[in-house]
């Protein structure tokens, strides 16, 4: 019997990582809730929308059309948007637009009818508490400020892209007092779930333990 595991956890510490090399380790399907907000950004800015601007935005999000490939590449409106999303500019966006109440609804309940069937992996902010409330397996994922500004730094540095490691550090900052504060669903670890902290732990050892709590509670995976 397949089951869903839910990942919550602050920008940038890692759980869409995790969350892929999990689906891959488990046979399991990946859905990018973070890729999902982003896209709403990024498809707000290209049409000059105000990001706070929630009744233009909840209309576009109920209308857009977002799907997520096995291989992990993002297309909004059919086009192949997986690279462009993850700019700082649409990062911080994207946590703009999710506020709203609107936005998030068109969105949950796009997530939730993906993981009807089981067999999933599903990341972002409020995963354990709103969107898959029942997730048999609910982790809770965090690190250092300092240790999510260094990964985004090499990692904008692996794509040839110019970084400030101490704006990334402020920008980090800004968004998780963004999402811990926000009125719709702010980020808080759900009450059943397991927190790991990720800052001197390398991807492999993160899903080897969470591969360790799906044996200990006797879940099956493949």
């Amino acid at each position: 019997m397949k089951i869903n595991i839910a990942i919550d956890g602050p920008s940038a510490s890692g759980k869409s990582t995790i969350a892929k090399r999990l689906a891959n380790e488990l046979s399991y399907i990946h859905i990018d809730t973070g890729a999902m907000y982003r896209c709403v950004a990024y498809l707000a800015i290209k049409r000059n929308i105000d990001l706070s601007d929630g009744e233009t935005l909840g209309k576009m999000a109920e209308t857009m059309d977002i799907a997520l490939s096995v291989d992990g590449k993002v297309f909004l409106n059919q086009t192949d948007v997986t690279e462009a999303i993850r700019q700082e500019e649409i990062s911080v966006g994207a946590s703009k637009v999710s506020i709203f109440a609107n936005v998030r609804s068109a969105m949950v309940r796009r997530q939730q009818k993906m993981a009807q069937a089981k067999g999933f992996i599903v990341d972002g902010r409020d995963i354990g508490t709103v969107v898959l409330p029942d997730a048999e397996i609910k982790i809770f994922q965090t690190a250092s400020v300092a240790s999510r500004a260094l990964r985004r730094f090499k990692e904008n540095q692996n794509k040839g892209l110019n970084s400030d490691f101490e704006l990334l550090k402020n920008e980090i900052e800004q968004r998780d007092y963004q999402d811990t504060h926000r009125k719709e669903s702010p980020l808080r670890k759900a009450e059943d779930a397991i927190e790991i902290d990720t800052s001197e732990m390398t991807v492999e050892q993160v899903v080897s333990k969470i591969i360790s709590l799906i044996a200990e509670r006797n879940y099956f995976y493949d």
